[in-house]
């Protein structure tokens, strides 16, 4: 499902299409898992769950939140996607800190992925599906996650979670990958803007290319995939 907004609406139509998704999840099953994304794009929907009149719809009590990726660099530094959720939703709004399993970055990147993976298995295994939602960006190059082109992980077909050197940012890569994403009850892509637009059209249009696209492994088994994307980003399609 695509679903295509003006640019100063999309975070707008997000959130409200969100706190209705999460409130139905938690009356029926009495939690909500979400993986959160990092990068600029969720900046803007964060400080809207934030704020009224979204803070006060849902129980956050009862909201279990997760990240798709991090990079691997301390919790204080403006990199960090986890500090970011911090800055911009997790500090205004009641989410037990229990309840909020960050990527840890004070181990070593292959021993902190191993550890989501256990955190993930013990709360999804034997469950229909893994997080009741995974929210995505897409880079300008096709990434999602840190599912980068040319890289491995980007064709993992058993490992929840990987870690990894990218040599083009000098830093690890921690991050979820397709097997969990795509057993995850929905997707949902947010793209802005229009340097994407030549990328979002092949990504959708054109040919299965995951390595040149790495955003097209995201297809999930039995849950939704929506596209959530401005008018800039969805000019060619």
């Amino acid at each position: 499902m695509i679903i295509k907004t003006k640019t100063d609406e999309l975070a707008t139509r997000v959130a409200d299409w969100l706190i209705g998704y999460a409130n139905e999840v938690i009356q029926r099953q009495g939690r909500f898992a979400i993986a959160l994304s990092g990068g600029s794009t969720p900046k803007t929907l964060h400080m809207l769950l934030a704020a009224e009149p979204y803070r006060s719809q849902t129980d956050w009590s009862k909201w279990q939140v997760f990240w798709g990726d991090e990079r691997a660099v301390p919790f204080a530094d403006e990199r960090n996607n986890a500090r970011m959720a911090y800055d911009t939703l997790l500090n205004h709004v009641p989410v037990p800190e229990e309840h909020i399993h960050v990527m840890r970055t004070d181990l070593e990147p292959l021993e902190a992925a191993r550890e989501y993976a256990y955190t993930l298995h013990s709360l999804f295994d034997g469950q229909p599906a893994t997080f009741d939602l995974v929210l995505l960006g897409m880079g300008d190059d096709g990434h999602t996650l840190s599912l980068f082109p040319g890289q491995d992980v980007v064709h993992e077909q058993d490992a929840w979670t990987s870690a990894f050197w990218l040599a083009s940012q000098r830093m690890y890569r921690i991050t979820l990958t397709a097997p969990v994403v795509n057993q995850a009850a929905c997707v949902a892509f947010l793209v802005a803007g229009a340097g994407k637009a030549e990328t979002l059209k092949a990504v959708l249009e054109g040919p299965y290319l995951p390595d040149q696209y790495p955003s097209q492994v995201i297809k999930p088994t039995d849950g939704q995939l929506i596209w959530f994307i401005d008018e800039a980003a969805g000019a060619l399609l």
